[in-house]
C-alpha cells in the first residue's frame, strides 16, 4: 500500500500526467494507492472516493455511485454545459435568471443546475439580453466537484 498526500500539488502538467501514469502502473501490478487531493479531476481517476469534513467521513463510494446521490441530482433538475463567448458576462446573466439553481464557469463554458422547467430558448434569450449572441447548450451529468460541493454544503449545515 502506498500513501500519497497531495502528490501533484505544485508540479507542472507534464510531470503530473507522468506521475499518474506511474501510479496507474503500480495499481496495475496490484498495489493499493491511498491518495489525498484537492483536485477533483484527480479524484475522477480513482475507483473509490471519500470526502472528509471535520475529521469525519461524510461520503464514500465509487465515483459513478456518488454522482447519482439524490442531493447531487435534486429531483426536477438537470445539468447543462453552456459554451459561449464572454462567459463571465453570461455567468452574471445566469445568476439573475429564475430557475437557475447554480452556475459556475469552466473555461469557455458554464455548468448550470437548472429546474426542469427552464427551456434552452429562455437561456438563449437571457444571454442575448447581455450581448451573448451565440451559445451551445448540452445536457451533462454531475462531476465529482458537484458531489464535493453538495456534500460539504450539507456537512456545514
Amino acid at each position: 500500500m502506498l500513501f500519497l498526500d497531495e502528490p501533484t500539488a505544485g508540479i507542472d502538467p507534464v510531470a503530473r500526467r507522468e506521475l499518474w501514469d506511474l501510479l496507474f502502473e503500480f495499481a496495475g501490478k496490484g498495489m493499493t494507492l491511498f491518495v489525498t487531493t484537492h483536485y477533483m479531476d484527480e479524484a475522477e481517476r480513482c475507483d473509490h472516493v471519500g470526502y472528509i469534513y471535520m475529521s469525519k467521513l461524510i461520503v464514500c463510494g465509487e465515483p459513478d455511485e456518488l454522482k447519482q446521490l439524490p442531493d447531487v441530482n435534486p429531483p426536477g433538475t438537470r445539468r447543462l454545459d453552456v459554451t459561449c463567448d464572454h462567459v463571465t458576462t453570461a455567468l452574471h446573466a445566469m445568476h439573475e435568471m429564475r430557475g437557475v439553481r447554480s452556475a459556475t464557469v469552466f473555461g469557455q463554458s458554464m455548468h448550470l443546475l437548472v429546474d426542469e422547467s427552464v427551456k434552452r430558448a429562455q437561456i438563449d434569450e437571457q444571454l442575448r439580453k447581455v450581448g451573448v449572441s451565440h451559445s451551445e447548450i448540452h445536457e451533462i451529468g454531475p462531476s465529482l466537484e458537484d458531489v464535493f460541493v453538495r456534500a460539504f454544503g450539507q456537512a456545514r449545515r
